[in-house]
């Protein structure tokens, strides 16, 4: 996600919302562990999880980045 987000001039750092998608509910508490390892120090972005039935190419977890520039 940082390479995608500095190609786009901006940074995990002008984070203000994340909505994480997980297929399976269970894995909230590592989910969180390394949610809170990206943002220590200071304060995280508002972030929604949701369990989805189904991700592109089976996938675990997606999450969605929503930036100021």
């Amino acid at each position: 996600m940082a390479a995608i987000l500095q190609a786009a001039r901006t940074s995990l750092e002008k984070a203000v919302k994340m909505t994480v998608f997980v297929r399976d509910m269970n894995d909230f508490d590592k989910i969180n562990a390394v949610y809170a390892s990206f943002f220590q120090g200071g304060e995280a972005p508002a972030r929604s999880l949701v369990q989805v039935a189904r991700l592109p190419k089976d996938a675990g977890i997606e999450i969605e980045c929503i930036t100021v520039l």
